[in-house]
């Protein structure tokens, strides 16, 4: 899934352009969301979609499970994807090498439309705000065995919308995982052991707690341009950064894995095509993971660590360098016996920062996420999430405009923390296709963008709410 490029309705470090001059304010509701998107464009949108999804059998669903004979119940809590089951946290802990080698190829796509309260975007054409139903993203997917020791999910994304103001078309790289791995198992004693080369920090985790696959994952464009300032294991580093290593897990009970991150150049660079400037970091920067996790009857609980290192610069100036500390503790619990299935995801991150540019300050960034998630029979379901994001606005950006041109301007100004909710609810009609709708809504948006309060340029009235938005996807893979 896309998740590691998304303009997210609460997150980005791709900064969408601000509304030009004097932007209208426009009439907003729920009401005429329901007429304008699910009967002025819905049937059209899914008509096509479900011509070309179910044109084959409904338990044809993409590459994985037509290698392992499963369907997507076995390795998706609820069949809701990305959320894995144990077997599906095995399945890629083993180095997706269950099962036979089949022709290792799958495809997804996303319609959707994004509706923000505050007016509407400018610019010529359709853009990923302006409300109307049309194809946002798209992806081809090489993931299956490639031996029986080793196999790769590879995923490449064509993004109608980019963070500019218009259907421009983008490919590039996208989150990438290859591995090897083997066990040991002597009678109760079971060892997994592997080495792991991927391209964006947490996408090779196993649990959904992780930024890269844990929260808002719905590949679609929002409209929050937010400058939120996030910690860098959140997104800081995908499809930009290179990382190796090994990991173990021993008993069902505890994993640990060390891996060393580096720039995504040279014989990397296939796994960061097309995916704007690159960001560069100095040699090799530790990830270290480790977790403690426990099954009973039908419930599993996880509890984890985290710890990312990371020296970044721009090229040309090695002699200015942030340095960044990334400090996660991460819980999930899951409960599947059917029909129901639960899950809940908490994530609290402390990063601390310290820049080259003699005249700026340290800093640091809090992120605390949480997620619970239901489904009925594998086919409807709720999701409710929270955000809260903070920092302690030492500085007004770096005081070298040139140092960091990566990072958006002022965004550890005046910032003092964006929090909000999103609900969520959806129906899966089969199991490779799903229809959603979320609502986000802002209790606090106090982001700086170019010296503008960011919730005065967006909804024209200095409230947070004014950022509020609806999204409407329908989501497929094949």
């Amino acid at each position: 899934m896309n998740t590691s490029r998304l303009e997210r309705a609460w997150s980005s470090r791709q900064y969408i352009q601000d509304q030009s001059a004097n932007p209208g304010k426009r009439e907003w509701s729920i009401n005429r969301f329901i007429r304008k998107f699910l009967l002025g464009h819905l049937f059209v949108g899914l008509a096509a979609l479900m011509a070309a999804l179910l044109s084959g059998n409904a338990q044809a669903v993409p590459a994985f499970a037509r290698q392992t004979g499963q369907n997507c119940l076995a390795c998706h809590a609820g069949g809701n994807f990305p959320e894995l089951t144990p077997y599906g946290r095995l399945f890629k802990l083993t180095g997706y090498t269950i099962g036979k080698r089949t022709i290792p190829l799958a495809v997804m796509g996303v319609f959707g439309s994004t509706n923000v309260k505050g007016p509407s975007p400018t610019g010529p054409g359709h853009t990923a705000t302006d409300g109307s139903l049309t194809f946002d993203t798209g992806s081809l997917f090489v993931a299956g065995k490639i031996t029986d020791k080793s196999g790769v999910f590879a995923q490449f994304t064509y993004n109608n919308y980019s963070g500019d103001t218009g259907a421009s078309g983008h490919v590039g790289s996208d989150n990438t995982d290859f591995r090897y791995a083997d066990q040991l198992i002597n009678g109760d004693q079971n060892f997994i052991y592997g080495f792991d080369m991927n391209n964006n920090p947490g996408v090779e985790d196993v649990w959904n707690s992780t930024p890269a696959w844990g929260y808002n994952v719905v590949p679609i464009s929002t409209g929050f341009g937010s400058a939120v300032a996030l910690p860098i294991i959140d997104q800081g580093l995908a499809q930009q950064a290179i990382g190796t290593g090994a990991y173990l897990y021993w008993n069902k009970t505890v994993y640990a894995e060390l891996s060393g991150y580096r720039t995504g150049d040279g014989v990397f660079s296939f796994m960061t095509q097309g995916n704007g400037q690159q960001i560069n970091i100095k040699g090799e920067n530790p990830y270290l993971r480790l977790a403690l996790t426990h099954d009973w009857g039908a419930q599993n609980v996880m509890l984890g660590y985290s710890y990312f290192d990371v020296d970044e610069y721009v090229p040309g100036m090695q002699n200015l360098t942030n340095h960044y500390r990334d400090n996660t503790i991460d819980f999930q619990y899951q409960y599947l016996l059917d029909p129901h299935t639960f899950t809940v995801d908490v994530t609290r991150t402390n990063e601390s920062i310290d820049y080259g540019d003699a005249g700026s300050s340290p800093d640091s960034i809090n992120s605390l996420m949480a997620k619970a998630t239901y489904t009925y029979e594998a086919k409807y379901g709720a999701a409710l999430e929270y955000f809260n994001i903070s920092n302690s606005s030492n500085n007004i950006g770096n005081t070298n405009p040139n140092f960091n041109p990566n990072a958006i301007a002022g965004e550890f100004g005046a910032q003092q923390g964006t929090e909000g909710w999103t609900p969520e609810i959806f129906w899966l009609p089969v199991q490779n296709v799903r229809i959603g709708v979320q609502y986000t809504m802002f209790n606090r948006v106090d982001g700086v963008a170019s010296g503008v309060p960011l919730a005065d340029s967006i909804s024209g009235s200095g409230k947070a709410s004014g950022n509020n938005q609806v999204v409407f996807y329908v989501w497929g893979a094949y």
